[in-house]
């Protein structure tokens, strides 16, 4: 009888081990028979035979059965977006772990210098789950940007330059949602009140504040030029910003505004179309549209270059005056055989 029972627990324990070293090696004996590290990419709304799918089409898994085993085990049943790389010999349990955790954390979006939608989405492409194909047709669908009472020209004014942090693996749509948030947070009612009172709205102080800062980023003449724009406005005169034809040809490197330049026909051509362009010629700093809307007040109407190419411009109220600051700056661009 004795003899019996110890021959029974021993089978008993004998099975007991058995179960254990198979539990075991499914769990966590190396089921990825890559060689190298293999990164997958699983899209927004994958489910979770379609990640099995895109496993198998990579060659990940020895065994898939002892995967699925492990992944329902752990309860593992919403697949999140990411890009995941799959190192060699992992076992189980360690590339559910993987999967699992996917990849909700925060990066640092930072920006400046930018001035237009695509290169806008150049940059963020690089920094998100998401591509930069993915963000870009986002920003020019006119039915999406609708929505926030937006178009194609308008929509670069709710991207303020500056420093964010946002999560990963956000939609496109997430994303712009997000940049209206903080537009709306930079306009608040005090700025809206300032804006009002110099006869502009939100989307116009930005456009002026793009030709401020493409004229010149230094502080010190940020206000004065502002307010040079302002006058022009209020005589009903045309801007004549360089800047803008620049904008509008498509050639942002030119050193130079040719008299052929000035007759390309876009309305975004201040020496032929009167008051602001439909939208930014860039992506300008909220200290910019500050000096717009806190603009210094006087008679300047003209702004030229200095011939110095400190950076500074000569400002005045007369035309005469300015004809002939526009003839020394011309004449130093000719001595540095500057064509364009």
């Amino acid at each position: 009888m004795k003899k019996t029972l110890f021959t029974i627990t021993a089978i008993i324990a004998g099975l007991f081990l058995v179960a254990v070293l198979a539990a075991a090696y499914v769990i966590f004996y190396p089921n990825t028979q890559n060689k190298t590290d293999v990164t997958i990419t699983v899209p927004w709304n994958t489910d979770y035979e379609q990640l099995l799918d895109t496993l198998e089409a990579h060659k990940i898994l020895r065994n898939e059965e002892t995967f699925d085993m492990v992944a329902h085990y752990m309860k593992y049943k919403t697949v999140r977006v990411g890009n995941y790389t799959i190192q060699p010999g992992m076992s189980n349990v360690k590339l559910v772990r993987l999967l699992r955790a996917g990849q909700h954390y925060p990066v640092k979006f930072a920006f400046n210098n930018i001035r237009t939608l695509d290169q806008l989405a150049n940059r963020a492409g690089n920094v998100f789950f998401f591509n930069e194909e993915e963000l870009a047709k986002l920003l020019h669908d006119s039915l999406f940007l609708h929505q926030y009472g937006l178009n194609e020209a308008t929509c670069p004014c709710i991207f303020i330059p500056n420093s964010y942090e946002m999560y990963y693996d956000i939609t496109p749509e997430a994303f712009v949602e997000k940049f209206h948030q903080f537009y709306q947070q930079f306009w608040n009612e005090k700025r809206l009140q300032q804006a009002e009172e110099i006869g502009l709205t939100p989307i116009e102080v930005t456009t002026l504040a793009s030709i401020v800062e493409e004229e010149n980023h230094r502080p010190q003449e940020k206000a004065i030029i502002a307010g040079l724009y302002i006058n022009r406005l209020n005589k009903n005169m045309l801007l004549q910003s360089d800047p803008t034809v620049k904008f509008a040809l498509g050639d942002f490197a030119r050193k130079r505004i040719l008299l052929a330049d000035l007759k390309v026909d876009s309305p975004y051509n201040t020496y032929k179309y009167k008051g602001l362009p439909p939208g930014p010629i860039r992506f300008p700093e909220g200290s910019t549209m500050d000096s717009v809307l806190h603009y210094t007040h006087h008679n300047y109407l003209y702004m030229c270059a200095k011939e110095d190419f400190s950076g500074y411009h000569n400002f005045t109220s007369s035309a005469a005056v300015h004809q002939q600051n526009a003839n020394r700056y011309r004449k130093a661009l000719n001595a540095r055989n500057i064509k364009q």
